[in-house]
């Protein structure tokens, strides 16, 4: 019992440390990631790529990047590329990069890891996916992915049922004018169950004069206010999910640096070992989380001897494998795309790992 007490006492003493070295990374990243998800949406970004579809992977790529988006928005980006009958390719570079970083990541990671490996592997996030963008266009010039999308590209990201954003209500129908029924000045009427008779001797009532308004406060600053407002619930939200997952799994895992002894770590994940980079990258498929809870995890694994090379494959190949990733991957594509971003990723994630260990061993990273 006295054992586990101090294991608990420790674990919460080097993650408040952690927590001490890296709170301005992680505020920099609330506050970036609250931003983009008040200016940047899913119909915002498909919208973006069919009007750049010419710059098809690449356009796709970089708005994968760049977009804050939960597995249900990537799904109605998708879904919104496909109601622009976009190829294959683009669809398969977004659905590989969208998951594995965006800005607010590279500055969660650089506060965890520094700033070489963060951007080393924001950098892997861009090749990953233009890799993936150029086998499915080639895959599908061979006509091996044909048939391969679920639905017919006519709906778009707001009606697609993703649930990020209800669908819009129907426009009703426009007011008549004035001058349809008999009036002639052109102003619209409002709706009515029947026209009122116009009191004796006042005539259209067009040329008389309007009773004063009152005058009311100003309200030019009312939308900053509101935007401001809303901008701070963001940020709130953000906070509130992720502050408690960085503590919560950077607490677990100096919690398992004092039960698995680091020689065990080192001899599985550690420098030069070879076979330690696609081990992690297997072992991410069914046990990553969510970037937010594994990279403050595996973080508290590196003082245990694990690799940089290593910690990167793990979150490459879990972070676009994870459950949402695949389940939306699934409502939206059959079996051979969903293997293919599958693939990409695993094997990606063992290259970029053993790329990662490369540039470690020359003090790169």
């Amino acid at each position: 019992m006295d054992f586990i007490l101090a294991l608990v006492l420790t674990a919460l003493r080097r993650t408040a440390v952690t927590f001490t070295h890296n709170w301005p990374f992680l505020l920099t990243s609330i506050l970036i990631a609250a931003a983009l998800k008040l200016f940047l949406d899913a119909d915002g970004a498909s919208a973006f790529l069919r009007r750049f579809r010419g710059a098809g992977v690449a356009a796709a790529t970089a708005v994968a990047v760049t977009t804050p988006l939960c597995s249900c928005g990537t799904t109605a980006v998708v879904l919104g590329m496909m109601a622009g009958s976009m190829p294959l390719g683009p669809i398969v570079a977004f659905m590989v990069a969208s998951p594995l970083s965006s800005p607010s990541q590279l500055f969660y990671s650089a506060g965890l890891f520094g700033w070489p490996f963060a951007l080393a592997y924001f950098g892997a996030t861009i090749l990953l996916g233009l890799a993936g963008g150029a086998v499915a266009n080639v895959l599908e010039a061979r006509g091996w992915l044909k048939g391969q999308i679920r639905f017919a590209a006519t709906a778009s990201p707001s009606e697609a049922g993703c649930g990020c954003r209800a669908p819009d209500a129907p426009v009703a129908a426009p007011a008549p004018l004035l001058s349809e029924v008999g009036c002639g000045c052109g102003a619209p009427l409002a709706p009515a169950l029947a026209p009122t008779p116009l009191p004796a001797g006042l005539g259209c009532g067009c040329a008389a004069p309007a009773a004063p308004a009152p005058v009311a406060a100003p309200v030019a600053a009312r939308p900053f206010v509101e935007m401001l407002q809303r901008y701070l619930r963001l940020v709130a939200s953000v906070a509130g999910r992720l502050v408690p997952l960085f503590a919560g799994f950077a607490f677990v895992g100096y919690f398992l640096n004092g039960i698995i002894p680091a020689a065990w770590i080192q001899g599985l994940f550690g420098e030069g070992r070879a076979y330690g980079v696609p081990l992690a990258a297997t072992l991410g498929l069914p046990l990553y989380v969510s970037s937010e809870a594994s990279m403050p995890l595996v973080r508290a694994l590196v003082e245990s001897g694990m690799s940089r090379g290593a910690i990167a494959a793990f979150l490459v190949a879990g972070a676009g494998t994870s459950v949402g990733a695949i389940a939306g991957a699934l409502t939206i594509a059959r079996r051979r795309v969903v293997g293919l971003v599958i693939a990409v990723l695993w094997l990606g994630a063992i290259l970029v790992g053993w790329g990662m260990d490369a540039f470690a061993a020359f003090g790169l990273i």
